[in-house]
């Protein structure tokens, strides 16, 4: 199933977004098992993204094929220091404090981390993230963090149905990233899409979608 599944999504995801970017899979690993990621690098996904700090050190040596490693959880501080060096991709900045710790951490260790500022588009109590009109504000502050390089913004659209707001916002989100784009000609990358909303994402700008569901199925709790 996992072979399929990415087999589908690889010919169904468009190669670029209506902007001309390279749109980019990350699969979502969250509670999969080393054997069931494995099938799906084997199968083509590239990157994987971990939500939990813990999850990716029980699995970090399991992995095999060498993708690219993202984070894309939210992130307590004092766990920082078991990421740093490890991963390509940071996707989840949400506060300031995180930023700080992740450039001290990073310095200290010599490198420069890869990062993406969350914005929490839908102004949704239940989400991290910098307000939109924050945005601005928020990636000047963090530019000023040396160890850090900021690629670009991460969003996660609201749970509703309703489609035109969901296209309204995802947009809204796309004009965020143009208008900072042009601040920070190092942009690369609009992380914004999940399974149940990731075609509507790209239609609307998105460059990076973060899928689980639809690699792995239904997630199961134990």
């Amino acid at each position: 199933m996992i072979e399929q599944n990415v087999k589908n999504l690889l010919s169904e995801i468009p190669q670029t977004n209506p902007f001309g970017e390279r749109v980019t899979l990350v699969a979502a690993v969250k509670t999969q098992t080393p054997d069931d990621i494995n099938r799906a690098i084997c199968a083509g996904v590239r990157a994987i993204g971990d939500n939990h700090v813990q999850e990716f050190r029980d699995k970090y040596d399991l992995i095999e094929g060498n993708p690219e490693r993202h984070f894309i959880g939210h992130l307590q501080t004092n766990k920082v220091k078991y990421l740093i060096g490890k991963i390509d991709l940071y996707h989840s900045v949400d506060r300031m404090n995180l930023a700080e710790e992740l450039s001290k951490r990073s310095a200290a260790a010599g490198v420069v981390s890869d990062i993406l500022v969350q914005i929490n588009i839908g102004n949704e109590e239940t989400k991290g993230g910098f307000e939109p009109e924050e945005a601005e504000e928020a990636c000047a502050r963090i530019s000023t963090l040396t160890a850090l390089n900021i690629k670009g913004l991460m969003a996660m659209l609201p749970f509703i149905d309703d489609q035109t707001e969901l296209r309204r916002l995802a947009t809204m989100m796309r004009d965020i990233y143009d208008r900072l784009m042009a601040t920070y000609p190092q942009f690369e990358h609009l992380s914004m899409g999940m399974s149940g909303d990731w075609k509507l994402c790209v239609e609307c700008g998105s460059n990076m979608i973060r899928l689980g569901t639809s690699i792995f199925g239904a997630r199961h709790y134990n």
